[in-house]
Formats: structure tokens, C-alpha cells, sequence
């Protein structure tokens, strides 16, 4: 029984690692995208149908998935303790919810959405890019809190000098400061710079001295915190697979501490044996 047990896990295992399988869940979960973007125009109640059934063929394919790989794992402990497949069983368990003629059918269609999500969890260079961004979110939070910090002082000066100027545009700190996210972001900035400009001729000083500080220092300051951080997850995921340069380093470094292990080993067990053996001379 046991044995029947392990090869059927066995071969739940190389289902899930077949490189046909994971491709035809990609191509499952593109399909259920273009359906959910269909559902959004007006289609005939013909094509509804069959709308209806396939979103129901592809719900229950994403339950069989997901038990495949539930049944390939060890145990349920192993499956729910990475974070990736936790997401995955709730986004194919929610979809097991009704979406028509009851309450919870806009959470249900909600749900469905998010389904696209899982190529991130399938596909894994996606799931590198969404760790890079996640791991550079609270250092790029320390460099966006001191961008607030200038926006918040050229807002200050902005709406006390020009708020006469233009009212629509510098009548408070929050309007001015709405109104620099326009300046950094160059929609149509020039035409703001030109209207100050008539009244004072010098204003253009205060534009590109923002303007260098914000679009060119602080926005590059978080493009290198992005790819900094998304070097350092793609040499993680080569050490992990074993692939690539830092695989191959990684590889060496793990030959290398087994080798010193063995070699540490030889070493007591020798200075063991020439105890003993000095041990019967005497």
C-alpha cells in the first residue's frame, strides 16, 4: 500500500515538474484572461454560454492543478509554507464561489480576475521581478519620503510667490504641489514656467533646480534601488537553481565546505587511530 502510495506520488511529481504541464497552465491561465476581457464588451447571449462553460472547464483544470501539486508535496504543512502556494489555493478555491444571481457574485467575478495573477506564481523570472520590487519598496520608502520633503518645500514657496499668478495652479500647498507632480513628471511644464516667468523673470531658477533635484537625482536614486535589488534576486535564483554564473560559484563553495567536512572527518578519525594505537604500545 505504502508502495502504491509513493508511485503515485511519483508521479504526481513529474506531472508537475513536466515542462508540457506547466506550459499548458500558462496557456489555461491566458485563456481565462482573454475570456474575463470578453465578458466586458457586449457579446450575444449565444456566446455567453459559451463563456459560461468554459470558465467552468477552466475552474475545474485549476482545482486539478492544484491538487496535483498539493498530492506531489511531501505534506500540506511543506505545500502551505511557501507563500506562492498559499495564493495559488486561494485564488482556485475563490473561484469555486458562484458568480451569478447571488450576493457574492461581484466578489466572485473580483476573484476571477485576479486569476491572471498566477503567471507570476508559474512563470518563475516573474517571480523575481515581484520579489525585486517588493524587497526595494522600504529603502525606495526612505527615498520617497524625502522627495515628499522637497515637493512639500517647493509647494510652501511656489504657492506663497505664485498663488496671485494663477490661483488654479498655486493657490494652496496642496493644489502647488499637485501642480510640481506635473512639473516633474514634463506634462506641459513649460507653459507653467512661462506664466510665472512674465512676473518674475528669474522664476525659471526655481523649475530647474526642482527639476534636476527630483526627475534627475531622486528618480534615478530608485531606478538603481530597483536594480540593485533585481541583480541580487536574479544571483539568488541562480544559486538556488544552480544555473548560471553565481549557480556554478555557489556549486563550487558547496563541494568545497562538503570536501573541509570530509576531510575534518578523515582527520579525527586518524588522530582516533593513533591514539588507539598509542594507547596498546604503552
Amino acid at each position: 500500500m505504502n508502495l502504491s502510495a509513493a508511485s503515485l506520488q511519483n508521479r504526481f511529481i513529474s506531472i508537475r515538474e513536466n515542462k508540457g504541464f506547466e506550459t499548458f497552465v500558462i496557456l489555461v491561465i491566458l485563456i481565462s484572461a482573454m475570456v474575463i476581457g470578453a465578458k466586458t464588451y457586449a457579446i450575444p447571449p449565444t456566446l455567453s454560454s459559451v463563456f459560461a462553460i468554459l470558465d467552468i472547464g477552466i475552474t475545474l483544470f485549476f482545482l486539478l492543478e492544484i491538487s496535483i501539486r498539493i498530492i506531489a508535496e511531501q505534506n500540506l504543512k511543506r505545500f502551505f509554507s511557501k507563500a506562492w502556494n498559499v495564493f495559488d489555493f486561494i485564488i482556485v478555491v475563490a473561484s469555486l464561489i458562484p458568480v451569478e444571481d447571488s450576493e457574492a457574485a461581484l466578489l466572485g467575478r473580483l476573484l476571477r480576475i485576479f486569476r491572471v495573477l498566477r503567471l507570476i506564481s508559474i512563470i518563475p523570472e516573474l517571480r523575481v521581478l515581484l520579489n525585486a520590487f517588493v524587497t526595494a519598496i522600504p529603502r525606495m520608502g526612505y527615498v520617497s519620503l524625502l522627495m515628499f520633503i522637497i515637493f512639500y518645500i517647493y509647494a510652501a514657496a511656489g504657492s506663497m510667490f505664485f498663488h496671485t499668478i494663477n490661483p488654479e495652479l498655486w493657490e494652496n500647498i496642496t493644489i502647488a504641489m499637485l501642480t510640481l507632480f506635473r512639473v516633474a513628471t514634463f506634462e506641459d511644464w513649460t507653459d507653467v514656467m512661462y506664466e510665472t516667468m512674465a512676473i518674475y523673470p528669474l522664476s525659471w531658477s526655481y523649475y530647474l533646480s526642482f527639476i534636476f533635484i527630483v526627475a534627475f537625482v531622486f528618480l534615478n536614486m530608485m531606478i538603481g534601488i530597483v536594480l540593485e535589488t533585481l541583480q541580487r534576486e536574479h544571483e539568488q535564483f541562480a544559486r538556488d537553481t544552480g544555473e548560471g554564473e553565481a549557480g556554478e560559484v555557489h556549486n563550487i563553495e558547496t563541494r568545497t565546505l562538503q570536501m573541509d567536512e570530509r576531510l575534518q572527518r578523515m582527520e579525527q578519525m586518524l588522530a582516533q587511530i593513533s591514539a588507539s594505537q598509542d594507547t596498546q604500545k604503552s
